[in-house]
């Protein structure tokens, strides 16, 4: 498979097949959401956009970076999302790089969320549809976070096939600025198994693919026979 690694502001068009990093933290987030009962999860253009589409869908919350703020129910935080029952409800999502660069794919044919949490389920999906080529999208730091990076290059490895062991990748992004800046309370709204949590491989079963709906960006779990009846590589 033909991988390409860019920056949310390196893209200049729509892939075929985007594949959007998060690790620390919005699509790790987004994970233990849907594995805490999340139907699906609508990514926000903006703050003043999260709390009127919360607004619009009857049992929604809202979820943003930083510290609980009026109108929103959840921070952006895996260690605190993890006590929290979500079960049929709609998960509104505005984060700084996450959601941005999904929102920035959402002209693509397949789109792809993806953290450590998930990485196995994501690659095989990829290999599921014959992808011959994906654009990584590595949301922090301008394209440049390394935990983003290393997990982009291990998915982009086990979706060619390539029987890739994750500790060097994993490494990498325990030692990344995002990491340091999550254990030292650099940043807000933060748990301290946080970084812990974003660290651990192929956690869930499922991938995560976001669509148009009705004009919304909308990330939903994939749990289908393609990844259930797969051998893993």
């Amino acid at each position: 498979m033909d991988a390409r690694f860019l920056g949310i502001a390196e893209l200049v068009e729509a892939p075929s097949v985007a594949v959007v990093v998060d690790v620390m933290r919005a699509f790790t987030v987004a994970a233990w959401a849907f594995a805490q009962g999340a139907e699906k999860i609508v990514l926000a253009e903006s703050l003043d956009e999260a709390l009127a589409l919360k607004a619009r869908h009857l049992g929604s919350v809202a979820l943003k970076d930083g510290p609980p703020a009026p109108g929103f129910d959840l921070v952006n935080s895996p260690g605190l999302l993890r006590a929290v029952d979500l079960g049929g409800r709609t998960v509104v999502q505005k984060t700084t790089a996450g959601t941005v660069g999904a929102l920035a794919v959402k002209e693509a044919s397949l789109v792809l969320c993806a953290s450590f949490v998930v990485a196995e389920a994501t690659a095989r999906l990829l290999r599921t549809r014959d992808c011959d080529s994906a654009t990584f999208v590595v949301t922090g730091e301008d394209g440049h976070a390394d935990e983003d990076l290393a997990c982009a290059q291990y998915i982009a490895r086990r979706a060619a096939g390539a029987g890739t062991d994750a500790t060097e990748f994993l490494r990498r992004a325990g030692e990344s600025r995002a990491a340091a800046e999550l254990a030292e309370g650099v940043r807000q709204g933060v748990h301290p198994d946080d970084v812990a949590l974003c660290l651990e491989l192929d956690r869930f079963p499922f991938a995560m693919v976001a669509a148009l709906e009705d004009s919304l960006m909308v990330l939903r779990p994939c749990t289908g026979p393609s990844l259930t009846d797969e051998a893993s590589v």
